[in-house]
């Protein structure tokens, strides 16, 4: 039986079917499903033919740390773990128009200004549109080296060539053209076999290499997954069109911290960093408002605090709605259900509206403490003190849990001119009990009832 030339594969997730569909069975994405030919790969090595013998070591041995070029973004180089690290591979993801191309022409006209060869390549937009961008952000004396391709052949001619590079950014991968894969530019093919052409490139020339990503429509970035295993870094750069600030976020990073953020606002000049984001994620609260609360969060190594809104609406009717945005949809539903069967708080005929002030995405189990407070608050029509924040998780018999690096988060908010604070009661670490900033005091609650006991007495309480 002849073997097949061709074979069917999603350009969202890589899956490959043995026939075309009109929806993918993995990612259940319409139209999809592409025809790709199937290249020829290198047989079996020769029998008898021996390979070569690798060198072993021990564990043990001395290795110093990867060395850094900062890009003079502090924001950019605190998510990267210090700044860029020679033959590194970094895949940037995001929407469109999100910021993605102004932050790396950014970085790189700024280490280029350091004194740094560094080659922007864009497959997306001409000349003479980068060199727009580039006013508008006041970088075009930068010494850059510009070009637009999407040939890898001519790319990968060019950079080897170029053997001093410091930085090369592609913008995007999924327009970059291997005339060896019979499949049209930005299929998973492609995508893949570009990248691991940049990728050992970068390796064998001592470059950094920036890979701009597009993102699906559910976040992700679009290729197969493995492109992330691929490269060494991975940054999200998220954000809401409606805000003026975007989140600089690590998912992978092999030479520094997971889950680091970089906080960066839009302007008409470009992206500004921001170096207290907890004072800009508070700029516009008003604190005598019922159903709003302060969170002390961590993302990676930084403390932030951010507001958490609740508007409760009576919905005697209908099935009651849970409205989530920038939290974990499928923890509301429990939380409401601790309150009412351990607090004794009646929503169960109630529509919920619950949001994260700012656009900030919200994931540790630590804002169950803030989000209950301001559901109470809600509920109860009382607000909550101005100078209060909330930290803490609530287990499923409403006791408050302890988290984790509760020094720096109290520190965070004496430090923006918090007085209070609600937190777990803290347990002393051998013969060290962790002790209250300066000028902050605490209130250590254990379960859920001390924290609606706090509010007004004419809580809707069940029959």
């Amino acid at each position: 039986m002849a073997k097949p030339t061709s074979r069917f594969v999603c350009q969202s997730c890589g899956a490959v079917s043995p026939k075309w569909a009109g929806r993918c069975e993995a990612c259940e994405e319409w139209n999809s499903i592409v025809e790709e030919a199937i290249t020829a790969r290198p047989g079996p090595a020769a029998k008898g033919a021996a390979g070569r013998r690798l060198a072993f070591v021990d564990l043990a041995g001395s290795a110093e740390p990867p060395p850094r070029r900062p890009t003079g973004i502090a924001e950019l180089d605190r998510v990267l773990g210090g700044g860029l690290v020679p033959a590194s591979a970094v895949l940037v993801g995001g929407d469109p128009g999100i910021g993605k191309s102004t932050l790396l022409l950014q970085a790189a006209a700024g280490l280029a200004r350091a004194g740094r060869r560094v080659c922007y390549i864009s497959g997306e937009e001409s000349i003479e549109q980068t060199r727009l961008r580039a006013r508008r952000l006041g970088v075009q004396d930068a010494p850059l080296e510009l070009a637009a391709a999407i040939n890898l052949r001519d790319i990968a001619a060019s950079l080897a060539s170029a053997g001093d590079a410091a930085l090369v950014v592609i913008d995007s991968i999924q327009t970059m053209w291997l005339d060896a894969i019979d499949s049209a530019p930005g299929t998973v093919a492609q995508v893949r076999a570009s990248s691991f052409e940049l990728i050992q490139l970068a390796k064998s020339a001592q470059f950094a290499l920036v890979l701009v990503g597009h993102v699906t429509k559910d976040g992700a970035i679009a290729g197969p997954r493995v492109l992330e295993h691929m490269v060494d870094a991975v940054l999200y750069f998220e954000g809401d069109r409606g805000h003026q600030f975007r989140i600089l976020r690590a998912v992978k990073n092999r030479f520094g911290a997971t889950d680091e953020i970089g906080v960066f606002e839009m302007t008409d000049r470009g992206l500004a960093e921001v170096a207290n984001p907890s004072a800009l994620f508070l700029a516009e609260r008003r604190g005598n408002v019922a159903g709003s609360s302060v969170f002390a969060g961590l993302e990676g190594t930084r403390p932030v605090l951010v507001e958490v809104q609740a508007l409760l609406s009576p919905n005697p009717a209908g099935t009651p709605r849970r409205s989530v945005i920038g939290w974990d949809g499928g923890r509301l539903p429990m939380l409401l259900a601790v309150l009412e069967a351990r607090g004794g708080l009646r929503l169960a005929a109630t529509d919920v509206y619950l949001n994260i002030a700012g656009g900030l995405r919200v994931s540790e189990p630590a804002a169950d403490l803030a989000v209950a407070a301001a559901l109470v608050s809600a509920a109860t029509d009382t607000p909550t003190d101005a100078g209060m924040v909330y930290f803490g998780e609530i287990g499923l018999s409403g006791e408050i849990r302890q988290v984790a690096q509760a020094d720096a988060r109290l520190k965070e908010a004496a430090k923006l001119g918090f007085g209070q604070a609600t937190l777990p009661r803290r347990v002393a670490r051998g013969n060290r009990q962790p002790a209250a900033p300066e000028g902050l005091e605490l209130a250590e609650i254990g379960h859920i009832s001390d924290l609606i006991a706090r509010f007004a007495k004419d809580l809707p309480h069940s029959a």
